[in-house]
């Protein structure tokens, strides 16, 4: 796949709109807080609702959706925020708003599991990984671009036309849906039971648990991007708007870069992501107070940090090949209690030792995400069948869903 069909393109659209919708709330807080007469807290509730529900519903929603027609859940999930959006911008009442977060939310995970599985599915075979990293393109591109574009239009139009384009991008990526996208029936049901089978793997529950650490690793210092910035380099707020653009912008390109590796040999990747996180995050903290040697170290961050989303799915959806979608909404759900897990212990981090000493609670989620990895990784070279039974799988998989292509 030299070019990417207009089908990943539009499935990757739709995830910068989701995206676009989810994060870019974060910045435009104070303003909601202020025009809708609540709390910094209370409107804090905006983002963290909407994650809180991710975690917990989305393998429930995604499995519940998984005997619909493929294009008709996708076009149903993307038209949800694209109301949800032009809720925002019409509402002054705060539950409402608060209400309309929950309900996109929901589903969230659908659209993210059933655009990946669509992608992958759409493609022939050999270039599965590079339709997924296409449509994961739509989140790096989300954070370097629409994030920042939902802040300046609230900060400079207003905070309507900042969830009326919200509303405009999920708007065209519905059209494009329904323009680009077959028709994908519901071949060989999976049942609940099938589906659900996946989680009675312990290799399984390895795989998880190191998804949940490397997101635990990346955002446990992300998460305070700012802080770290501001504290210990010394930057002000116009240098450290300027670090995020540019993170954003590499993280587009790293998370290519990183496809790209996965292709070459993903069990080689996954293990070397950890190690690369590892010693990322000692160069953050041995150029931390030296102001250009972090402003090129926030490039090799943003480098790294990309590779985080495309690695980590690809690790988990090698263990749920039979059950791809239900599979990828474990990796979102999982994720995003990576995520929580990983701020919260970065919080605790920054009151206690202050934020120099930040980069250390990377350290410590990647050394133990390599080490879940490798347990990992040690089933398959013992012969134990959970072990042996991934590559059956997967085998099994590519011979369905190449008869699925053939035939469509």
């Amino acid at each position: 796949m030299r070019k990417a069909s207009p089908t990943v393109l539009v499935l990757a659209l739709g995830v910068f709109g989701i995206i676009t919708t989810e994060m870019g709330m974060v910045g435009v807080l104070p303003r909601v807080s202020a025009e809708l007469g609540v709390t910094p807290s209370a409107a804090g509730w905006l983002v963290g609702a909407f994650a809180l529900v991710i975690a917990v519903s989305g393998p429930f929603t995604t499995l519940l959706a998984s005997r619909v027609d493929r294009k008709k859940v996708l076009a149903a999930a993307i038209a949800v925020f694209a109301v949800s959006n032009a809720v925002y911008a019409l509402t002054t009442r705060y539950e409402v708003m608060l209400a309309f977060r929950v309900v996109p939310a929901l589903f969230h995970p659908v659209f993210f599991a059933v655009a990946l599985a669509t992608a992958a599915r759409l493609v022939p075979a050999e270039d599965a990984t590079r339709a997924t990293t296409t449509v994961f393109g739509g989140v790096t591109v989300g954070f370097a671009f629409g994030v920042p574009l939902t802040s300046y239009l609230a900060e400079h139009v207003s905070l309507a036309s900042a969830f009326w384009f919200g509303a405009l991008v999920n708007l065209i990526a519905f059209l494009g849906i329904l323009r680009f996208v077959p028709p994908i029936p519901v071949g060989q049901r999976v049942s609940y039971s099938e589906q659900l089978s996946v989680l009675k793997r312990p290799g399984m529950w390895l795989t998880i648990a190191s998804v949940v650490l490397v997101f635990a690793a990346m955002f446990s210092v992300y998460g305070y991007f700012a802080e770290y910035l501001g504290q210990v380099t010394h930057m002000d707020g116009t240098w450290v708007s300027a670090m995020l653009m540019a993170f954003g912008i590499v993280m587009v390109l790293g998370n290519f870069a990183f496809g790209g590796l996965l292709r070459r040999n993903l069990i080689r990747t996954v293990v070397a992501y950890p190690v690369l996180c590892l010693l990322l995050y000692v160069l953050l903290y041995a150029v931390g107070p030296l102001f250009a040697p972090m402003v090129l170290a926030v490039l090799v961050w943003g480098a790294v940090h990309s590779g985080g989303l495309v690695v980590s799915q690809s690790w988990l959806g090698r263990d749920a090949v039979d059950a791809p979608e239900f599979g990828n909404s474990l990796f979102i759900s999982f994720s995003n209690l990576g995520i929580t897990v990983g701020t919260a212990v970065g919080g605790w981090v920054m009151a206690a030792y202050g934020a120099r000493q930040l980069p250390w609670a990377g350290v410590g989620f990647a050394c133990a995400a390599l080490l879940a990895t490798l347990l990992r990784l040690g089933l398959d070279r013992s012969g134990a069948p959970d072990g042996a039974g991934t590559t059956a799988r997967m085998a099994e998989a590519a011979s369905r869903g190449g008869a699925g292509k053939s035939g469509g």
